[in-house]
């Protein structure tokens, strides 16, 4: 596969050296600071070109990867229906729903695969947890949470748009804990309600919120705590929690550490203790699942099927962030769907 970046700051680079893992070649990108753009090319060995409708209609692109804020999608996924090039997009899919839905309805006009950067359901962990899970070995899930209680620095937001509802779309939650929203949709399925609370720039000088805590009701009778945040010293590895009626399962990272399930058979659980995270360093991540992820989304595009992150799994961990964010606005239960 041969990919066009657009957007080079430090989540590209690390995209870079994944395509180089797994045998993609980077052919070309573009950055709206021309410099750093150029920089990138110059370290990856790829051609630098001045606008986003280059990289997106350029000849040897077999698909676009956007690396940019998350206010900007929409544009570049026009232009690859245009030029009928495929197009993954970091997450979260947007900042906003309305510009989501269009972006999955020019893509499916235009015949072109979108696809959503969310990683985690690409670690061995999560890929273990589905599959026993479907096999009925937690039995029915009566509680799923999510714990995202990491630590960024102030120099971390220290550009005003981080943060910001504008550029960003919001805070902890949209911003980092999105990762684990998905892995719970993907686990016990779609949320029907939620319930929040947050705190707006309790510890950062932010618009948005570095605390947030949700009360969820999923569509099957489960019920769940979702908490973000970005400000507790030092910051700590995620965790997902689910107790079923048959046991409980918690991961820890990229780790499934606790598999404690009652008379439980079938394939070990891989219990291990050392996880990896971005707790309080966003690149301290591992680079497996984005292999894995990106390979997904070349097999995708090579047998023209939707990949396992397609747009429309974007689109439902965004509904959930952004009726988080609307009942902690209103101060009262939100419903989805």
């Amino acid at each position: 596969m041969r990919v066009g970046i657009i957007g080079t700051g430090a989540i590209s680079n690390l995209h870079a050296k994944v395509y180089r893992n797994i045998g993609y070649e980077v052919v070309c990108c573009n950055d709206i600071f021309e410099e750093a753009g150029k920089r990138f090319a110059d370290q990856n060995n790829c051609e630098f070109v001045k606008t986003y409708q280059e990289v997106c209609s350029h000849p040897k692109v077999d698909y676009v990867d956007v690396c940019t804020f998350p206010n900007f999608r929409l544009e570049p996924v026009e232009a690859c229906a245009a030029a009928k090039k495929h197009i993954q997009v970091q997450k979260p899919i947007s900042t906003n729903l309305e510009t989501a839905r269009k972006m999955i309805d020019t893509a499916k006009t235009a015949g072109i695969i979108l696809g959503v950067v969310s990683q985690h359901r690409f670690d061995d962990s999560t890929i273990f947890l589905i599959k026993a899970l479907r096999d009925g070995r937690l039995g029915k899930i009566m509680q799923a949470d999510a714990y995202v209680k990491w630590y960024r620095t102030p120099e971390y937001y220290s550009r005003p748009i981080k943060g910001s509802w504008e550029v960003e779309g919001g805070g902890a939650l949209i911003n980092q804990a999105v990762h684990q929203v998905d892995v719970l949709l993907y686990l016990v399925g779609a949320v029907k309600e939620v319930f929040g609370y947050w705190q707006l720039g309790a510890m950062h000088k932010i618009q948005s919120e570095d605390v947030v805590t949700a009360m969820v009701r999923y569509a099957n009778g489960a019920q769940g705590v979702i908490q973000a945040s970005t400000a507790f010293r030092p910051g700590y590895p995620e965790r997902i929690e689910l107790h079923g009626t048959k046991g409980t399962a918690v991961l820890t990272g990229d780790k499934l550490t606790t598999w404690d399930v009652q008379d439980d058979s079938g394939e070990p659980a891989p219990v291990e203790s050392l996880a990896k995270s971005g707790a309080s360093d966003p690149m301290a991540i591992p680079l497996t699942p984005i292999e894995r992820q990106f390979q997904d989304f070349g097999n995708a595009i090579t047998a023209g099927k939707q990949p396992l992150v397609s747009a429309e799994e974007g689109y439902r961990a965004l509904e959930v962030v952004l009726s988080t964010y609307q009942s902690c606005r209103e101060g009262r239960k939100v419903a989805l769907g």
